[in-house]
């Protein structure tokens, strides 16, 4: 027999045997474990998160509330609450029982810029992490979340300049409390741009202390003052929904532009934007808020990292309202389906 004879029967039989190989069925390779879910699982297993709100009455701090339980307690974290009710007091009585319940973490919102500092370092220096939101205090803690009150006050500003070109240039300043740092900062925000338009004249610029009726009293008498007005620049919705409603009584929707911002709730800010109340409203979107503090406490509890040993921020994206958006589906959030998910 020849070896070509040979080559030409071998040929065949190799390619059947390949062909077998790849009809046959692979054998199940065995799965590996993932070498950290179980440790993660463990470290937050059984821990408690302390939220210490100014008070629980309004969708921002409702909402930050139920963002975290949505997020932590999957995990076996039970998240409480202590409300102040607006008292600076029972908030600063609220912070220190917690350092002797010692909850693995606290998330406060402060209610100006120094009462609770000295408490927040404080409970660091004893292992318990503070992540301080939207409102903080002069104490860095290890972690911020919240607006960029100057790029707030710089954008609404900003935007009333614009809306008052060709009109009287007249603008009022509706204040939330002095010592709150969401204030103060926005406040340096709308200054930043004021600077840059000695065209433009402030003829009030007053606060509210965060109170819708104080905010409606302050605006019906700058209007009456003044009723060739061209803009508003309010630092909390929850607030100007006062400042809106003088507008409105006094016949000026529509002719007095009024900025403001908030948590964007769909009730608060996309409904009294379609309505005329708002022209803009700058959202910092509390679902987003509540969802980065959420993450830091679990980076922080399952790093093992020392309270306070690293410090860091989250800005907030914010998401302009106007009436070219306020429809839109997914602009705005809504309170009673964040607390069923």
């Amino acid at each position: 027999m020849s070896s070509g004879f040979v080559m030409r029967i071998a040929a065949p039989l190799v390619g059947a045997g390949l062909l077998a190989f790849v009809a046959a069925p692979a054998l199940a390779q065995k799965g590996l474990d993932e070498p950290f879910q179980a440790q993660f699982k463990e470290a937050l297993a059984g821990k408690t998160v302390a939220y210490v709100p100014v008070s629980m009455n309004f969708d921002l701090t409702e909402g930050w509330f139920a963002g975290l339980k949505k997020e932590l307690e999957p995990y076996g974290m039970k998240v409480i609450v202590r409300d102040p009710n607006w008292s600076t007091s029972a908030g600063a009585q609220a912070v220190t029982t917690l350092l002797s319940e010692k909850p693995v973490a606290m998330v406060i919102h402060n209610p100006d810029v120094q009462t609770y500092a000295k408490l927040l370092q404080r409970a660091e220096n004893e292992g318990i992490y503070v992540i301080q939101i939207n409102m903080g205090s002069v104490y860095r803690s290890s972690g911020f979340v919240g607006a960029n009150w100057i790029e707030i006050g710089e954008r609404d500003a900003d935007a009333v300049v614009k809306a008052c070109a060709g009109k009287s240039n007249k603008i009022a300043i509706v204040q939330g409390a002095l010592s709150a740092a969401a204030s103060a900062y926005t406040l340096k925000g709308v200054e930043n741009v004021l600077a840059k338009h000695p065209e433009i004249k402030v003829v009030s610029s007053q606060a509210a202390d965060w109170d819708a009726a104080k905010a409606k009293a302050v605006t019906q008498t700058v209007l009456k003052q003044n009723p060739d007005l061209c803009g508003i620049v309010g630092f909390w919705d929850g607030m100007d929904i006062g400042t809106a409603a003088a507008v409105k009584e006094a016949g000026l929707t529509g002719k007095v532009f009024v900025a403001t911002s908030g948590g964007g709730e769909r009730k608060g800010a996309c409904e009294l934007v379609k309505s005329g109340a708002f022209d803009l409203d700058l959202s910092y979107d509390v679902p987003t808020q509540a969802a980065d503090m959420a993450a830091l406490i679990k980076w922080l509890v399952s790093s093992g990292a020392k309270a306070g040993s690293v410090k860091g921020s989250v800005y907030t994206t914010l998401v302009p309202i106007t009436k070219e958006n306020a429809s839109a589906e997914m602009t705005c959030w809504n309170l009673g389906e964040l607390k069923k998910n």
